[in-house]
């Protein structure tokens, strides 16, 4: 009995014994498949690193063997085959392909280029401004509202009328009276992709760079329609053009050219919209003033007393000021500030509670940021006396 009892206890230790060793061939054959898998990837990984570089090119045409002429990157024309696995549709005239080194054969179909500069354009987010932000400058409302608003939302307006809206809005008015602050009001009521650019970020050096940048501009609005175009500080791009003219200046004027080309293709009832702002019309090109480009003019003024009242409304309703001031009184004491000025003496009212360890911004504080603001009065520490002007 005693025999029996060892062999079975040798028999249950080779049984777990055989349990492990199958455990552990499992484990092996996975790990095996693993490195295998791993290996493979290496490989391929190693020929795609191995392969030879394709060439940029440009499809200028498409002849009817099914072959194309293509424009590389070196600069001279070929005529080449296409891929059996590039989509035929994707295909057409303009479009960006890879080249093969050596065969020039079209080897995939690429995404049209935009420069950084002209990606950086958009605006992500929407901007928060609104109509009710913007004080004094109903008559301007109505009119940026009837020229790019409506167009975008109810363009069937038009169509019923018989008449084509203005394919451009230009804003003119000294600094610091609301231009861009009115351009984003229509982009946030529209819903509309804001694209904005300073014009001499359209001045570059080599020869065709500004052109291309304005083309590529237009394209990316076009591609994030319904959208809206603003371009500050349009003058420096767009200043009349002179006979006597340095390099510098003519390639100024070609990027000019391509702004004017590019308005005047520009679709009336479409989804892009372009708003122009300067505060030197004077020395505008008249080109871009003409009827068909930037034919709808809207002056920006200085506001008057009444404006500047509303401004100081809205730029006073989120502050903790004494119940006893009264926004006309302030208007009446700031003859011929902007918009700009006004928020500026806002907070530099603010500046001064603040400073005080005060949490309610009184008469006082506003009359001495008046008078830093319009006055250029000295460092904050300067304990300004009011002046005549507030008796």
């Amino acid at each position: 009995m005693k025999r029996i009892s060892m062999l079975e206890e040798r028999n249950l230790e080779l049984v777990e014994e055989t349990r492990r060793v199958e455990g552990e061939k499992r484990f092996v054959e996975g790990e095996m498949l693993r490195l295998q898998k791993e290996l493979k990837r290496l490989k391929a990984e190693l020929e795609r690193l191995k392969a030879p570089p394709l060439i940029i090119g440009q499809i200028k045409d498409m002849l009817a063997d099914g072959r194309v002429v293509v424009k590389s990157s070196t600069g001279p024309d070929f005529i080449v085959n296409i891929s059996d696995y590039v989509p035929k549709e994707n295909i057409e005239v303009g479009a960006r392909v890879a080249l093969n080194k050596q065969t020039l054969a079209v080897m995939g179909v690429l995404p049209p280029s935009l420069d950084p500069i002209v990606i950086g354009a958009e605006i992500i987010d929407k901007p928060e401004i609104s109509y009710l932000d913007i004080g004094g400058l109903e008559p301007q409302t109505v009119e940026i509202r009837e020229a790019v608003e409506d167009p975008l939302l109810r363009p069937e307006l038009y169509k019923k009328v018989g008449i084509d809206p203005p394919k451009g809005v230009l804003l003119v008015g000294p600094p610091g009276t609301g231009k861009t602050l009115l351009a984003k009001a229509v982009a946030h009521q529209t819903h509309a992709t804001f694209i904005r650019f300073v014009g001499s970020e359209l001045v570059q050096k080599y020869i065709g760079e500004g052109a291309r940048l304005v083309r590529e501009l237009f394209d990316l609005a076009r591609q994030k329609a319904p959208s809206i175009v603003f371009i500050d500080e349009l003058d420096s791009i767009g200043a009349k053009r002179l006979d006597m003219a340095t390099s510098g200046d003519r390639e100024v004027q070609r990027t000019l050219m391509q702004l004017l080309a590019e308005l005047d293709g520009f679709n009336p009832l479409g989804d892009v919209k372009i708003i122009g702002a300067t505060n030197r019309p004077d020395i505008l090109d008249e080109a871009l003033l003409r009827p068909g480009r930037f034919d709808r003019i809207i002056e920006i003024p200085i506001p008057n007393v009444d404006a500047r009242t509303e401004i100081f409304k809205i730029h006073t309703r989120k502050m903790n000021i004494d119940n006893t001031i009264d926004a006309h009184d302030l208007a009446q004491k700031t003859e011929g500030s902007t918009g700009a000025e006004i928020k500026a003496m806002c907070t530099e009212a603010g500046m001064f509670a603040i400073r005080d360890n005060r949490d309610m911004v009184t008469l006082a504080d506003f009359e001495k940021a008046i008078v830093k603001v319009m006055h250029h009065g000295d460092e904050l520490g300067k304990q300004a006396e009011p002046g005549p002007m507030f008796a």
